[in-house]
């Protein structure tokens, strides 16, 4: 039953790291790879999947302590929070609520009057892209929500010596 409960742990662990990072990469292939600028929402959706990430690492790099176990909690928490904002952003694509009312921009450049008034708005209640109706934050919802909570169920298990 060790056995079992520790291979919840890993798999806890191993979560932790790879989903943000898997978002993350996604987002920049989308961001640099075929052009889709984010927008301010989209930026706020990407600092807990950074944080996650760093506080992945650290995690792994302290496996089978009581940090280790704290660091990939606050990962899992991490995740959670950028699905939270992917939410509220695509409740905002939908028009279901108001998002920011400020215009947003991402360069400033060498000139930053140019660049402003020449910059693209970027706003965040219109999705850069779909699939199925679900935007980049709806899926960000859907993929970091379940897995924090995966998470969270497997440090569950872990803790308990469930299998």
């Amino acid at each position: 039953m060790a056995k079992l409960a520790n291979s919840s742990a890993q798999a806890a662990y191993l979560l932790a790291l790879v989903v943000p990072s898997a978002l993350i990469a996604a987002v920049y292939v989308a961001q640099y790879g075929f052009g889709l600028a984010p927008c301010d929402m989209c930026w706020w959706q990407r600092y807990p999947h950074f944080a996650a990430i760093v506080l992945a690492l650290g995690a792994l790099a302290t496996r089978g302590t009581r940090l280790g176990g704290a660091l990939v909690l606050l990962a899992g928490l991490s995740i959670g929070v950028s699905g939270a904002i992917g939410a509220f952003h695509a409740g905002v694509e939908y028009g279901w609520w108001q998002g920011p009312t400020a215009c947003s921009s991402t360069s400033l450049g060498n000139d930053p009057l140019a660049s402003i008034m020449n910059a693209p708005l970027i706003r965040c209640d219109t999705p850069a892209w779909t699939l199925f109706g679900v935007s980049l934050a709806g899926f960000n919802f859907l993929i970091s929500i379940s897995s924090a909570a995966l998470i969270l169920v497997l440090l569950s298990r872990r803790s308990k010596g469930l299998s």
